[in-house]
């Protein structure tokens, strides 16, 4: 897995590139958005257009830091969703957790 970051509209952006399986894979994203945690960023878009798979581990790094983003009282986005990344979050229940948006656009409208 590979990201980018970037910020459009003070909204952290991160395309991910590839696919989210957790563990040693994801340590440089964790790095990231704790480190958009720290400093006190609030906002952030994970756009998943580019994302070929995601497993359980990967999920549960997503969950936990969903969770991270609101006890600061933020927000992590879900955009751009693949069909097979759609039916996971879908069968998953995941959608009642992330805010899911079909653009970037979208996602950076509904944060205002």
């Amino acid at each position: 897995m590979k990201f980018n970051h970037y910020e459009k509209d003070g909204i952290d952006i991160i395309e991910i590139k590839g696919k989210i399986m957790g563990g040693d894979d994801f340590i440089e994203l964790d790095d990231k958005l704790y480190s958009l945690i720290g400093r006190g960023r609030t906002k952030a878009v994970i756009d998943l257009s580019k994302c070929d798979w995601i497993n359980s581990t990967g999920l549960g790094r997503l969950i936990h830091h969903s969770t991270s983003f609101r006890d600061i009282k933020g927000e992590l986005k879900l955009t751009n969703l693949t069909d097979k990344i759609d039916k996971i979050i879908t069968i998953t229940r995941l959608s009642e957790v992330f805010d899911v948006t079909d653009s970037v656009e979208e996602a950076i409208a509904n944060f205002k």
